[in-house]
């Protein structure tokens, strides 16, 4: 069409010449020829207005297809292609002062790090105060899911840098810390394949604490490679059944050092009936696995079993109070409870294995005092049992029980930054009578995303 206007306008200012200089060429043109030229001069300009009359008159062609914008971002993620990205976790800093009632833990040891009963001395040496601020627990997570071909497809990795025992670099310059797997899973329809927390576990009963686990003793706290298929059965209500990684960490008579074996041949299996509600949450295991030793000469094995119930009730509508618990008991199934408080097995030399009972539980209270404090008083207990064939002399350093008590106060003086200060005291005892005391003051500043 531009074309179209730019000849007409030319025309247009052409024929504005002809009048005067057909005039002027009366005399040296024949008056025939220019007759003619004039003619074709009208009919083109004609023409030509008969085009733009019909340019005009067309409608405006389609714009073009704008770029391709670049991901969206949303509210909880952003999209890339089809697929939704999430990228969260927290940082996180903690600084402890620990009294051991009778001797020293070593320093970037676990113990030092968070609450871990089984790390508490009862030697009877003299007392120790420590103090100890890390940020290795700080936490990265990402998160992937789409659709593809009407499967729901999902993709789920967890990092920290406390997972990893022990230090890096040195406390006295640069405080590196290696970044460890927590879990690493795909997710298939209701099927979980990869690592994740044992389906044993109740994850909704673990209080809120500025320690790394809060109530380490009472809790099952396991986290492994899985097979997980999950079936909601209506009404709220959820099946979980797994096959999940067999490992065994048995203690042999008179050692209670706990070995790995690496001899176990068959899964451990696991189902959890799980309901949520308004109300709250319930929570129901169970577990059936076999512990096996092949060492020293000795092929043994046994059937190792457990329970476990949990739950969480609100308090409040806005559910920002609750109440939560979990009691667990097994035979051989110590390395599901309390961090692996109790062997699963203990293995006596020359003869087999001999079973390990153990019983756990936890309590926890969290009260709202305001729209942005609360409290949180927690505590925890577990005993272990070891067979009557057992010879309590060789039995004197295993561990026979673990409680704590503790009590925080969380201050959320913004949105998804926590500070809360946390007073424990925490009690090993041994078979033989020996025991050991803690009493931990922390503080932990968090920010999550």
């Amino acid at each position: 069409m531009e074309r179209i206007v730019r000849a007409a306008h030319w025309l247009l200012a052409t024929s504005a010449c002809v009048a005067p200089a057909a005039a002027l060429a009366q005399n040296t043109v024949p008056s025939a020829d220019l007759a003619a030229r004039v003619e074709r001069m009208e009919a083109e300009l004609a023409t030509l207005r008969a085009e733009l009359a019909a340019a005009r008159s067309a409608p405006a062609p389609a714009a073009a297809p704008p770029a391709a914008a670049p991901a969206s971002v949303a509210k909880d993620g952003f999209s890339a292609g089809a697929t939704r990205v999430r990228l969260g976790g927290f940082v996180k800093t903690v600084a402890s002062s620990s009294r051991f009632s009778d001797g020293e833990v070593a320093t970037n040891s676990l113990g030092r790090d968070f609450y871990l009963p089984q790390a508490i001395p009862t030697h009877g040496g003299p007392a120790s105060r420590v103090q100890d601020f890390s940020a290795k627990q700080t936490r990265l997570w990402l998160d992937l899911k789409r659709d593809i071909a009407g499967h729901s497809v999902g993709a789920y990795v967890e990092t920290d840098f406390q997972t990893a025992a022990g230090t890096q670099g040195s406390q006295r310059t640069t405080n590196g810390y290696n970044l460890a797997l927590r879990r690493a899973y795909v997710q298939i329809d209701g099927f979980t394949v990869g690592q994740d927390w044992t389906t044993f576990q109740y994850v909704g009963a673990l209080p809120e604490s500025t320690d790394f686990v809060g109530a380490t003793e009472g809790t099952v706290f396991v986290r492994e490679p899985l097979i997980r298929y999950s079936s909601p059965l209506g009404g709220g209500a959820t099946l979980h059944v797994a096959l999940e990684n067999p490992e065994s960490g048995t203690a042999t008579l008179g050692t209670p050092a706990l070995v790995e074996n690496g001899d176990d041949r068959l899964p451990d299996a696991v189902a959890r009936l799980a309901y949520a509600g308004s109300l709250g949450e319930l929570s129901l295991a169970g577990l059936v696995r076999e512990v096996r030793v092949e060492a020293a000469g000795v092929a043994d094995h046994r059937l190792g079993w457990g329970v476990s119930a949990g739950g969480k009730l609100f308090l409040a509508a806005d559910k920002r109070s609750d109440v939560r618990f979990m009691a667990t008991y097994g035979r051989n199934i110590g390395r599901y409870v309390g961090l692996n408080f109790a062997p699963d097995a203990v293995l006596v030399p020359g003869s087999g294995l001999a079973d390990v009972t153990v019983f756990a539980a936890l309590g926890a209270a969290r009260v709202a005092i305001a729209q942005d404090v609360r409290v949180n008083l927690i505590g925890s207990y577990q005993h272990v049992g070891y067979a009557d064939t057992l010879s309590p002399v060789a039995l004197a350093g295993f561990n026979r029980s673990a409680w704590s008590a503790a009590a925080n106060l969380f201050w959320s003086p913004v949105a998804q930054v926590d500070v809360g200060i946390e007073l424990r005291h925490g009690e090993r005892r041994l078979v033989s009578g020996a025991a050991g005391q803690l009493d931990r003051v922390e503080l932990a500043v968090k920010y999550g995303f």
